[in-house]
């Protein structure tokens, strides 16, 4: 997401850091690269024009704090312009309302308005704790109600009957009725598409919006078209009121024109990111997160949320006994593992982490093995209950058995106990500290793998010392030099 224009910013500012003081010259001349690197973003041109103004204006008038360098300052001038433009607060769906609160949700065909209508209805599902009912009104396209029922299925949540050759307002009508009598909190109604805005596309959806008055009429548009999402909200926002817009395929969106350009430009706020193919792929928008991204500062708060989504209470629970009497067997690094592939991976992860930028572009171009994870999995399942209790007991040949057992080498086995060793024994120092005050402690001073990684995967990734609260169950910090060797995991065969 935004990793174009991210790197290009990166450029720009790294070079104004290196810089004890600023002339305004400088101050222009780096405000020329921003705005070549906002065009080629796809960037609609009178957002780039204000923007540039804008940050031009503040950062050559601006008073120069003591504790911070000339070039931070600037970086942290075009945070918040970015923040601005972006639309400040992250906006929340209209939840508050009498039962059923009703979405619309319209767009293009081909946009993903059905997988996104299920994947919001999970997500109020499972994190809002509401009742949701989903309904299709889309009759023109073949099997979109069947699509819906499945996705309805693979999520959990109610959608209407399927009454063939019933027409978009009746159906309406009918799932109001349903969600109604049948004490539903949400109801969401995914509309028909076009392969193009046409009048019958629009007469369509207000008479649907006359009949349901829904309270979000939420427009669903491909953040890969750039500008011409941007348009697309322009022509449905003439025609409807649109309450906000979900970006999908966000995650394969390296420019991100249309997110930068759609709350300047339309004056809609963007409320959610599609970020994937699964049904959990689906974030809220926050506006200071995201610049945090583009401008290499990562997303820690979203980490952290995606952490405490990822974690099981009773896996915290019990790897929190453990530490406190510093125990750590394999079963343990299992779950770490497993814990860290929920998050999304060693990518997903990589995005979120200050100062991981060279770690991302290493996975980008493929210098670096995605896999690890699988891999490592794979030889701690190849070994017997008993040696991932006690992994001491693998001697020379039981190390054979484990590589060929993992599809991997004997090398690799010997890094993952290596790496092992180095956890258990951070956890008998845990131990020594004061359990889990020692701990805390050890967070606090900052001597900590990033994010709770397994053995030292933020040193290794190149990212900044400093555990992350809220992981629950995650990785306890090392103090010093992390596991010796586990780059080496991290690169392709």
């Amino acid at each position: 997401m935004f990793e174009t224009l991210s790197d290009r910013l990166g450029g720009v500012f790294d070079r104004l850091r290196g810089r004890g003081a600023l002339s305004e010259s400088d101050v222009r001349a780096a405000m020329r690269e921003v705005r070549i690197a906002l065009l080629e973003a796809d960037v609609a041109l009178p957002v780039v024009r204000d923007f540039v103004d804008k940050v031009t204006e503040q950062a050559v008038g601006a008073q120069v704090l003591r504790s911070v360098t000339p070039g931070q300052q600037v970086v942290k001038i075009v945070h918040d312009a970015l923040v601005e433009m972006l639309g400040a607060e992250a906006s929340e769906l209209a939840l508050d309302v009498t039962p059923p609160a009703i979405m619309m949700l319209v767009g293009l065909q081909g946009s993903g308005k059905t997988t996104t209508t299920a994947k919001l209805a999970k997500r109020l599902s499972e994190r809002d704790r509401k009742k949701v009912l989903m309904a299709s009104l889309d009759v023109n396209r073949p099997a979109a109600q069947q699509q819906l029922a499945t996705l309805g299925e693979q999520v959990k949540v109610a959608t209407l009957p399927i009454v063939q050759g019933q027409p978009p307002v009746e159906i309406a009508r009918r799932a109001l009725n349903a969600a109604k009598l049948q004490g539903f909190d949400v109801l969401m109604l995914d509309t028909a598409g076009r392969l193009h805005v046409d009048q019958a596309l629009m007469d369509e959806m207000k008479a649907v919006a006359d009949v349901a008055k829904p309270q979000e009429i939420l427009l669903v548009v491909d953040s890969l078209t750039g500008q011409d999402a941007v348009n697309v909200a322009q022509s449905f926002s003439a025609q409807v009121p649109l309450t906000g817009v979900i970006l999908t395929r966000m995650d394969g969106d390296a420019r991100g024109g249309a997110a930068l350009s759609m709350r300047a430009v339309t004056q809609k706020p963007i409320k959610f990111a599609g970020t994937g193919e699964k049904m959990d792929g689906l974030e809220a928008f926050h506006p200071q997160r995201v610049a945090g991204r583009i401008l290499g500062m990562g997303d820690v708060v979203s980490l952290v949320e995606k952490a405490a989504e990822s974690i099981q209470v009773e896996d915290a629970e019990r790897m929190a006994a453990k530490m406190a009497k510093g125990q750590f067997d394999m079963n343990d690094l299992r779950a770490q593992l497993a814990q860290m592939r929920r998050m999304g991976g060693l990518g997903a992860l990589a995005g979120m982490i200050p100062g991981m930028k060279a770690a991302k572009q290493a996975m980008a171009s493929g210098a670096v093995d995605e896999k690890i994870l699988v891999r490592m999995d794979a030889m701690i399942g190849s070994m017997t209950p008993k040696e991932r209790a006690k992994p001491e007991l693998i001697n020379a040949k039981r190390k054979i058995r484990v590589a060929n057992g993992s599809g991997t080498t004997v090398q690799e086995v010997n890094k993952l106990l290596k790496m092992h060793q180095e956890m258990a024994n951070a956890m008998k120092k845990i131990k020594k500290m004061g359990g889990l005050k020692g701990l805390a402690a050890m967070f606090g001073k900052g001597g900590a793998g990033a994010a709770g990684l397994p053995g030292g995967m933020g040193d290794v990734l190149k990212g900044p010392a400093g555990g992350l609260p809220g992981l629950g169950g995650a990785m306890p910090p090392i103090p010093g030099n992390l596991p010796p060797g586990f780059e080496n995991f991290l690169k392709k065969k």
